[in-house]
C-alpha cells in the first residue's frame, strides 16, 4: 500500500533557499515511508504572479535541465516517485506552469503543462504562462498510475475525467490558492468550501484518490489558505493539513479498493459517450 506525502510549505525569497528547504522535507517524507512525494505549485519561487512584472521571467528554468537532473537524482536515491511543480522556459518569450514527474528509479517520466490559466486580481497568470499543450498524460509509476494537474485545472471536471479515463488511480493537484484581504471576510470560507467540494466531487465521479497540496503563509497581498488534503473515492476527507502551518501530510492509498467502488458505482460504464459532442463547443446556442 503506497504512502503519499504532500509538502505544504511557505514561500522563500530565492530559488536556492526554497530548494535548500525542500530537499530535507523530501528526505523526511521518504524516511517516514512515503513512496510518492508532491510539492506545492511553483515550489521554487515566491508566487510572483500577483503583479505583471517582466523581471519574474528570469525565475524560469529550461526543462529538462539542471533542476530536473537534481530532482531525478534525489528521487532515485530515495526510491520515491517525485512530482515537482516548476516554472518552465520553453523558448524565447514562451513560458509554462509545469509539473515534472520522476519515477522511483530517478527516471524522468515527462511534463504536464497547466492547461487552464486564470486571470484574477492577485493571480495575473495569463501574463506569464501559455496554456499547456501536453494533453492529459497519466504516468505509470512504481507506485501507481498518477495523473498530475495544476491549481486552476482543479475546477474543471473534464480534465479530471480525461485523466481517469487514462487509467489514473490518483489525481494530484499542486496548488497556490488563497484569500485576498479585500475578499476574505465576505467570501473567504465560501471560496475555500467551493475549492474543496469540487475536487472531492472529482474523486467521487471518477472513483479515484485525489490530493491537493497548497501553499501556506503570505506572499504579497495573498494569504494562502493551506488546508492541503487527500480525498478518497467516496469523496471522504482522509487527511487535511492546517491553515497556516508548514506540514507534511501523509496518507496511505489502497488502490485495490478502487475496483470495488467502480463496480458499485459504474460511472464509466454508464457514460453516454454518444451524446456529449456538444461539450467541445464554447457555448450551446
Amino acid at each position: 500500500m503506497p504512502r503519499l506525502a504532500l509538502l505544504q510549505s511557505r514561500s522563500f525569497p530565492s530559488k536556492s533557499e526554497a530548494l535548500a528547504h525542500h530537499e530535507p522535507l523530501i528526505r523526511q517524507a521518504a524516511a517516514a515511508g512515503a513512496n510518492i512525494v508532491v510539492t506545492q505549485e511553483l515550489f521554487l519561487t515566491p508566487y510572483f504572479c500577483g503583479v505583471q512584472d517582466p523581471a519574474a521571467f528570469d525565475l524560469a528554468d529550461t526543462l529538462p535541465g539542471p533542476i530536473t537532473e537534481r530532482l531525478g537524482a534525489l528521487a532515485g536515491e530515495l526510491g520515491i516517485v517525485l512530482i515537482a511543480s516548476l516554472f518552465e522556459r520553453r523558448g524565447p518569450g514562451l513560458y509554462h506552469n509545469t509539473a515534472a514527474t520522476f519515477d522511483a528509479d530517478g527516471s524522468w517520466l515527462g511534463l504536464y503543462r497547466k492547461a487552464h490559466i486564470p486571470q484574477d486580481p492577485g493571480f495575473e497568470e495569463k501574463f506569464f504562462f501559455a496554456p499547456g499543450d501536453s494533453g492529459w498524460p497519466v504516468w505509470t509509476t512504481r507506485f501507481g498510475n498518477i495523473g498530475v494537474l495544476i491549481c486552476w485545472d482543479q475546477w474543471y471536471p473534464e480534465a479530471a475525467r480525461l485523466m481517469a479515463l487514462g487509467g489514473a488511480q490518483l489525481l494530484v493537484y499542486p496548488t497556490a490558492i488563497g484569500w485576498l484581504a479585500t475578499e476574505k471576510a465576505a467570501l473567504g470560507e465560501l471560496q475555500h468550501g467551493a475549492w474543496e467540494t469540487v475536487q472531492r466531487g472529482h474523486a467521487v465521479a471518477n472513483g479515484c484518490y485525489l490530493a491537493a497540496v497548497n501553499r501556506c503563509g503570505h506572499c504579497g497581498d495573498t494569504e494562502f489558505w493551506g488546508r492541503s488534503f487527500v480525498a478518497g473515492p467516496y469523496g471522504q476527507l482522509l487527511a487535511k493539513a492546517s491553515t497556516s502551518d508548514e506540514q507534511i501530510l501523509y496518507q496511505d492509498l489502497d488502490y485495490g479498493s478502487l475496483e470495488e467502488v467502480r463496480r458499485l458505482w459504474p460511472f464509466f460504464r454508464d457514460r453516454r459517450i454518444d451524446a456529449y459532442g456538444e461539450l467541445t463547443q464554447r457555448w450551446r446556442s
